[in-house]
C-alpha cells in the first residue's frame, strides 16, 4: 500500500506529463498489486470512506479535504512550517498551533480511512513530509503491519530542526515506522544525530537504532530516473515540430535552460542574477545567448509564493530591459507546464543546463538534463552543491548558488568548454545515473522493508555510515 499526499490516478491526459516518480510507483503497484491512497486534490467534505478507482490489479483510493483541513494541514503546517524549515529557511518558517492541530487531525483522518482497507499481510509505504504523523496514528489504532517512510525533501541538521516548536513530537512520530529512508547520507545522518542527541537512541545490530522503545532502521535511497527511456524520449522529441520551431526561433544563439516549480528553495532570482553577471562581465556573449527559464506556478494562494512570482518576473524584466535589443531578448521566462516529451526535447537543445537550488532533496531535473543529451555533442550541467543530485553527478560544474560571481564564472566555463571535456563529463554522469535508476529505487527500499523480520540487512550503499 502506497500513501502520499496526492494520488496520481492514471489517465490518458495525465500519462503524457506524469513524472518519473509517479510512473515508478505505478509500476511497483502493477507488479505487486496493491492500493495507492491519498488526497484527491479536491476541497469538499470529509468522508466516511475513500472513493475507490480500479485500474487492473491496482486500486486508487482518494478522499477530499474540508476547506479548514486544506488551510491548516496543507497550506499551513506542511507548506508554511515544515517546507521552509526542512529547506533551511528559518526566516520563512511560520508556526501556529492551530495548523499543527490541523496537520495531526488530517493524518488521523487518513489513518481512519486507510485502516478500512489494510489487510494483515500488507506492507505500507508512506511518502514525504505531509505524512510524518501517519505511522504513529496507525499504530495508535492497533496496526502492526510493516511501515516504511521515505523523505523526498531534505532533513536539516539537529540545530536547525530544534528551532521547530514541538520538534520532538514531529520526530518521535517517525519512530513508529520500521524503515525511514532519505535521499542522501547527509539527510540520514542529520536525522540519526537528532535521535541520538534528543532521544538517547543507540545503534543496534543490523544497522538499526533503538529509539523510543522500538527498533528503527535508517537508510539512504537516492531517487533516480529511467535514464534509457528518457534518452529515447529526448532523441524522438529532438526531431519534433515543437523543438524545430524553438530551434529556428533561436537564430543560431546558444540556449541555456532552467526548469523549476515556482518556489523560493530553487534559487531562481539568484540564477538570473548570475546570468546577468555573465552579460555584464563578458559582453562578447551579448546577443549570442538565450536563457529559457520555465517556471510553472505553484501554491499561488500562499503569500510567499505570490511574492516570489513577482520578484522573479521583475528580475527577468529588468535584465531584458537593460540588455535586450529589438531583435534579441536575453531571458525567455515562461509560467506554464510542458509535457515530459517537450521538456526532454528542450533539455537536448540546451547547451547549458542551470540547476541551482538553494537546497533540494535530490532534483530530478538535473538527472533528466543529463539523460536527454546527445552523447556526441552533450551540453554542460551547472549544478548547485546543495542539491542531492550533486552527490551523484560528479561531472557537473558544482556551484554555490549564493555566490553570484562563482555561478556566473561556471556558466562562462560551460559556454567555453571543449567538445572533448563535455563528452567525458557527460559520460561520467551517464554512468552514475545507472546506479540510481528509478526502476531499482523502489525495489531497494521495499526489499529492505520486506527483510525487516530477519536478515538480510540493507546493502552497504543504502545505510547510514556510523549507525552500523
Amino acid at each position: 500500500m502506497i500513501v502520499s499526499n496526492r494520488v496520481a490516478v492514471p489517465s490518458r491526459k495525465a500519462g503524457a506529463s506524469a513524472g518519473g516518480l509517479a510512473v515508478a510507483l505505478n509500476d511497483v503497484l502493477r507488479a505487486r498489486g496493491g492500493l495507492w491512497f491519498g488526497w484527491s486534490g479536491r476541497i469538499g467534505a470529509e468522508q466516511d470512506d475513500a472513493v475507490l478507482v480500479e485500474r487492473g490489479n491496482v486500486t486508487y483510493a482518494v478522499c477530499d479535504l474540508s476547506h479548514e483541513d486544506y488551510e491548516e494541514y496543507y497550506n499551513g503546517f506542511a507548506n508554511r512550517t515544515l517546507w521552509p524549515l526542512l529547506h533551511y529557511r528559518l526566516d520563512l518558517t511560520e508556526f501556529a498551533r492551530r495548523d499543527l492541530a490541523g496537520y495531526r487531525r488530517v493524518n488521523a483522518y487518513f489513518a481512519d480511512l486507510l485502516l478500512r482497507h489494510v489487510r494483515p499481510d500488507d506492507v505500507l509505504w508512506l511518502h514525504d513530509y505531509h505524512l510524518i504523523p501517519l505511522a504513529e496514528a496507525l499504530r495508535a489504532r492497533g496496526l502492526h503491519n510493516r511501515i516504511g517512510y521515505f523523505q523526498h525533501i531534505p532533513w536539516p541538521s539537529p540545530d536547525l530542526f530544534l528551532a521547530l516548536p514541538n520538534h520532538a513530537e514531529i520526530a518521535r512520530a517517525l519512530c513508529a515506522c520500521d524503515l525511514v529512508g532519505f535521499q542522501t547520507e547527509r539527510d540520514a545522518h542529520n536525522f540519526g544525530r537528532y535521535l541520538v542527541e534528543e532521544f538517547g537512541a543507540s545503534a543496534c545490530e543490523g544497522r538499526r537504532m533503538s529509539v523510543a522503545g522500538r527498533e528503527l532502521r535508517i537508510g539512504v535511497y537516492p531517487v533516480g530516473i529511467d535514464r534509457l527511456g528518457y534518452a529515447r524520449t529526448a532523441a524522438r522529441a529532438g526531431r519534433s515540430a515543437f523543438i524545430r520551431e524553438v530551434r529556428e526561433s533561436l537564430s543560431d544563439r546558444t540556449m541555456l535552460i532552467g526548469v523549476d516549480r515556482l518556489d523560493y528553495s530553487k534559487g531562481l532570482t539568484q540564477r538570473l542574477d548570475a546570468f546577468e553577471r555573465v552579460l555584464a562581465v563578458a559582453p562578447e556573449w551579448r546577443g549570442r545567448l538565450t536563457f529559457l527559464q520555465i517556471t510553472p506556478k505553484s501554491r499561488s494562494d500562499i503569500p510567499e509564493y505570490a511574492a516570489m512570482q513577482r520578484a522573479l518576473g521583475e528580475t527577468a524584466g529588468r535584465i531584458n530591459g537593460l540588455y535586450g535589443e529589438a531583435n534579441w531578448t536575453p531571458i525567455r521566462y515562461v509560467n506554464r507546464s510542458y509535457t515530459r516529451g517537450e521538456l526532454a526535447g528542450l533539455y537536448r537543445l540546451a547547451k547549458v543546463g542551470v540547476v541551482t537550488p538553494l537546497r533540494d532533496g535530490m532534483n530530478l531535473v538535473a538527472k533528466e538534463y543529463v539523460a536527454a543529451q546527445d552523447p556526441e555533442d552533450p551540453g554542460v550541467l551547472v549544478l548547485s552543491r546543495f542539491a542531492g543530485a550533486a552527490a551523484v553527478l560528479d561531472g557537473a560544474l558544482l556551484v554555490n548558488p549564493y555566490d553570484i560571481d562563482g555561478t556566473a564564472s561556471a556558466i562562462r566555463q560551460a559556454l567555453a568548454m571543449s567538445g572533448d571535456e563535455r563528452r567525458w563529463r557527460w559520460n561520467a554522469m551517464w554512468s552514475r545515473l545507472a546506479e540510481t535508476d528509478i526502476g531499482g529505487w523502489a525495489g531497494r527500499f521495499l526489499g529492505d522493508l520486506d527483510g525487516l523480520n530477519g536478515v538480510p540487512a540493507p546493502s552497504d550503499d543504502s545505510v547510514v555510515p556510523g549507525l552500523a
